[in-house]
């Protein structure tokens, strides 16, 4: 026990140095036990036990010697590595010594590096002064070159001016490049300065390169050297920036110079100029029209010269002939903006329209003959936007419903007036009457329409819709003119003198109208006339009618006061004509009770045709009826007044005869009341409407007489 526990003191420490041997032992204890179990298990194999002891003892002695051999081995390369070791410390200690003593050499020699840092700025600069001596004899002969292309400038010999331009470019390019990749900056000043001239001849050049690109359409023609020279100089100078771009090592001054980009630029501004900067046109139109035209002309005739003669001077890849179609495009696009916005007339408005929808594609412009097929103005895109086409139009429509409000006023102000004429309204070939307002107002209309049929299908049905809504409106206007005449009429009846007569000529006018609104629009389709134009053509023929009947009621009532009139003095012609006399009252008596059974008929059927009892001269029968009943004589000189008071032109013979009628009035009473009507006289007012003065008295019989006799 004494001795295991040593043992296990013992492995301790290996156990916490060498955790693998453990683990090893583990195993190998627990191979050992399987085999044991295993031999125990058989009893034959108890033979070998001894052969399988003498194995194993001569494998682990076998295992030790390599162990003790690799243990050996391994301690001896730590006694070497710690022999290193040492010899490194002795090495290190003694750099640190050698670093130590030069660190305070360096300090005490600050003043001889000062020294040698200034040795070192001469040599640079002396350096930078051998570069440049090396190209003094260039250099100084660069201003008599600028001279010379000067010159060359000034007499337009382009081509040999742009290749002493280039010499030079090229020479400061390449002397830049040898300082810029040597680091001396402060020389390539120096250089700059002797190519100060550069620039103003680039500049120089430049501008009458431009001069000649801004006269490119008439160079072409008259002289398309100096036009193609000028873009021979451009091609060499873009080649030179495509070079330089690519090289990507040094840029030069002035570089890229894009004078391809700067010819499509100067092209297009002068395309632009030339044509689009202003719009001169007057109030009326006619001056847009002479513009449009002028810019017709214009256009198709430079795109001939571009596409005849320009292409012919140009690269194919300038594709100058597109570059000069769009240009023009996209500026007359720009343009009729520009335009659009001022205030036009529809004049104006609608040239516009027909130019930019109709003219521009057309055979006669964009599509002429001789630019086909290389200009196709269906890849250009409209020239007005839908967006602008549809403002543009309601415009449009806008002006032309003033125009037509204008003229509808005017044409029912001529109509109101011929009302007032002393003729009779004009008849057709079947003798009814109308005048020219259907066929005025129809024709202005439909005129509108049509013309703006020639620019688009929206249009047409914008003024085709505007021109019902104004028709409508238009109808309104004329019922009220109907209504004013009527007034009129009514104030006096005398005025307008054929005040039905054209009443029933607006009866026809409206039947014309209401027939001739289906035929406004082209399309059979979309004639069907809006519900509320039906009801303003069914309002005017009502009001029309209304105004005729109220007419026909007013003569039919006159006419009923006629024959009412006529009746009573019928009446009373046939009761003073009968010669009648009462003998008694009971006979006056009957005579009164006819004579209210007759005029309370008679009253009653003149009520029931619309005659007011206000309007009747039947009175005149109730008032005689009055004297016929009176019962006391005496009093007959009164009523009489009352009776001749009321009606003025009754007479003495009337008033006799009446007298007469009653049989019971004495000679006293007689001679009294005629007294009395010849001592009141009555005189005829201006409105009253005679009754007795149509009605004739037979002369009262004289009394038989004989001579020297008694009268019977």
């Amino acid at each position: 026990m004494g001795m295991s526990a040593e043992g296990e003191r013992a492995a301790s420490p290996r156990e916490e140095e060498w955790p693998e041997a453990e683990k090893a032992e583990k195993l190998a204890r627990g191979a050992a036990l399987k085999w044991a179990s295993g031999v125990f298990y058989r009893p034959e194999k108890l033979e070998g036990l001894g052969q399988y002891r003498n194995r194993e003892r001569q494998r682990n002695s076998s295992i030790q010697s390599r162990l003790k051999s690799t243990v050996q081995s391994y301690l001896e390369g730590v006694s070497a590595g710690l022999d290193q070791l040492r010899s490194a410390a002795r090495e290190v200690q003694n750099v640190s010594q050698d670093l130590g003593a030069a660190r305070w050499a360096l300090l005490d020699s600050t003043d001889r590096f000062q020294g040698l840092q200034q040795m070192r700025a001469l040599m640079a600069e002396h350096v930078q002064l051998a570069s440049v001596v090396q190209v003094l004899p260039q250099l100084f002969s660069v201003h008599e070159v600028f001279s010379h292309t000067l010159q060359l400038l000034c007499e337009q010999n382009l081509l040999e001016a742009h290749a002493e331009l280039m010499m030079m470019e090229h020479l400061r390019d390449n002397i830049l490049s040898q300082l810029h990749l040597r680091g001396l900056s402060s020389a390539q000043a120096t250089v700059l300065s002797y190519f100060s001239g550069l620039q103003e001849l680039n500049e120089s050049l430049a501008k009458q390169l431009w001069d000649i690109v801004g006269s490119s359409l008439q160079l072409v023609r008259d002289d398309p050297i100096l036009f193609v020279t000028a873009v021979r100089i451009i091609e060499r100078e873009e080649k030179i920036d495509d070079s330089l771009l690519l090289e990507a090592t040094f840029l030069p001054p002035g570089r890229p110079k894009g004078w391809r980009q700067k010819f499509y630029h100067v092209l297009q501004e002068t395309i632009t100029g030339a044509h689009f900067r202003t719009t001169p046109m007057d109030a009326e139109g006619s001056g847009l029209a002479r513009h449009l035209a002028a810019l017709q002309k214009d256009i198709v005739s430079n795109l001939l010269v571009v596409k005849d003669l320009m292409v012919q001077c140009v690269p194919a890849h300038y594709n100058i002939l597109s570059i000069c179609t769009t240009t023009y495009h996209q500026a007359l696009t720009s343009h009729l903006q520009d335009i659009l916005r001022e205030d036009l007339d529809k004049q104006a408005l609608f040239l516009l329209l027909e130019w930019a929808l109709r003219v521009y594609p057309s055979p006669d412009m964009m599509s002429h003959p001789d630019l086909l097929p290389e200009v196709d103005v269906s890849a250009l895109g409209p020239l007005m936007s839908p967006e602008l086409v549809d403002q543009t139009e309601r415009k449009y429509v806008v002006k032309v419903k003033a125009s037509v409000l204008e003229w509808m006023q005017r044409t029912l102000e001529v109509e109101f007036k011929e009302w007032f004429r002393e003729e009779e309204p004009e008849t057709d070939h079947q003798g009814f009457f109308q005048s020219a307002l259907p066929v005025i107002v129809m024709q202005m209309l439909n005129e509108n329409i049509q013309v703006a049929s020639l620019i688009t299908d929206s249009l047409q049905q914008k003024v085709y819709n505007m021109a019902l809504e104004e028709l409508e409106v238009f109808l309104g206007r004329l019922r009220e003119a109907l209504v004013q005449c009527g007034k009129e009429h009514q104030k006096d009846r005398t005025t307008p003198k054929y005040y039905v007569s054209y009443l029933l000529a607006m009866l026809n006018n409206n039947l014309a109208l209401s027939s001739s609104v289906s035929s406004l629009h082209s399309d059979t389709a979309c004639r069907e006339v809006p519900a509320s134009l039906q009801a303003a053509l069914d309002r005017t023929q009502k009001k029309t009618c209304q105004l005729l009947l109220e007419e026909l009621l007013l003569d039919l009532q006159l006419l009923l006061m006629e024959s009412e009139l006529l009746v009573t003095s019928q009446y009373l012609r046939a009761l003073m004509q009968k010669k009648m006399v009462c003998k008694s009252k009971e006979e006056r008596r009957q005579l009164c009770d006819r004579l209210l059974q007759d005029a309370t008929q008679l009253r009653e059927l003149f009520c029931g045709l619309g005659l007011d009892r206000s309007q009747q001269s039947l009175e005149a029968v109730f008032a005689l009826r009055e004297l016929i009943c009176l019962k006391d004589p005496a009093l007959l000189s009164l009523e009489v007044l009352g009776f001749t008071t009321k009606y003025p032109d009754v007479s003495d013979e009337h008033i006799s005869t009446l007298l007469d009628l009653r049989g019971d009035v004495s000679k006293e009473v007689r001679h009294m009341v005629l007294e009395m009507m010849a001592q009141h006289p009555q005189v005829l007012p201006e409105s009253y409407r005679p009754i007795f003065s149509t009605i004739l008295v037979p002369a009262p019989e004289l009394p038989f007489c004989i001579r020297k006799g008694k009268c019977a």
